[in-house]
């Protein structure tokens, strides 16, 4: 199966140290304007999610969701988490390491398309 999220080596470091400081994580991306269409990490649970949310899969053993307007424009490519330096201004985790998280994708193949592992279910 295809994955719709995935992430680099840097990310999952990230991811891992920001578990060993915070505990079990979230991610959300909201397709605000500004920083608001960066993931946005979260301790799990912190951040409401909602019933126009979608959880696209897992990295590293952290959901990750999206908002489903944003999703209709994402939903024909496979995004990779990758972090950056810089500071957002944002209340994700990161941002105090001088940190950002941010997201690359690439349009799917139609071979790919017909391989995608399915969305996870998303609590209402």
């Amino acid at each position: 199966m295809i994955k719709r999220i995935l992430a680099t080596p840097a990310a999952l470091e990230l991811i891992q140290r920001l578990k060993d400081t915070h505990g079990p994580l979230m991610f959300h991306q909201s397709g605000g304007c500004c920083d608001g269409s960066q993931p946005m990490c979260y301790p799990e649970g912190e951040f409401k999610i909602g019933g126009n949310d979608i959880c696209l899969g897992e990295i590293a053993g952290c959901k990750f969701y999206m908002h489903a307007d944003q999703f209709e424009y994402w939903k024909h490519t496979q995004l990779t988490l990758d972090v950056t330096p810089g500071r957002g201004s944002s209340f994700s985790l990161e941002i105090p390491l001088g940190l950002r998280f941010f997201i690359q994708s690439k349009v799917f193949t139609e071979d790919e398309l017909e391989q995608l592992e399915p969305l996870l279910d998303t609590p209402a």
